[in-house]
């Protein structure tokens, strides 16, 4: 009975491990150019699968773009250039780490900007309220003010 659940377990860990999805003909025969490639899809998003990397996806997108991706590299691309080349084909979102420059940049600056924003909104509305009279008994006039005097003295 301990053999068999052994076994249970072994298979369960076996299973849960990632499953890459490079096959043995993408690979390329030059084991730098091999690591190269596996370098640069670790950063590429599959558009299938979303937030997984063209590495561990199964999908055809996938396959398509690791072989694109050695093939540039085959080419005599450089790391860089092979990312620039992906990137003008499908955009920026393909990165997993989209780069901070141009059109990006308002987005990282957008949320540091709205709560600074929402923080002068917050302390002006503070300043105006600590300075605004108070709402007591003003604006009442002598005959008034006599008057709410003897009714809460009773």
């Amino acid at each position: 009975m301990k053999m068999l659940n052994w076994i249970v377990v072994a298979l369960a860990v076996g299973l849960a491990a990632p499953a890459f999805a490079v096959q043995p003909e993408e690979m390329l025969d030059d084991p730098v150019l091999e690591e190269r490639a596996r370098e640069i899809s670790q950063d590429l998003r599959c558009l299938v699968c979303r937030n997984e990397n063209i590495d561990d996806s199964n999908s055809e997108l996938a396959k398509d773009l690791r072989l694109l991706v050695r093939e540039r590299l085959t080419e005599g691309d450089s790391n860089e250039e092979t990312v620039d080349f992906i990137v003008d084909r499908f955009g920026e979102y393909v990165l997993l780490r989209p780069r901070t420059g141009g059109t990006n940049l308002v987005l990282y600056l957008a949320g540091p900007l709205m709560l600074l924003l929402a923080l002068g909104v917050a302390l002006s509305y503070v300043r105006t309220r600590s300075k605004a009279p108070a709402k007591t008994e003003a604006g009442l006039s002598d005959e008034e003010q006599a008057r709410l005097d003897e009714i809460l003295k009773k």
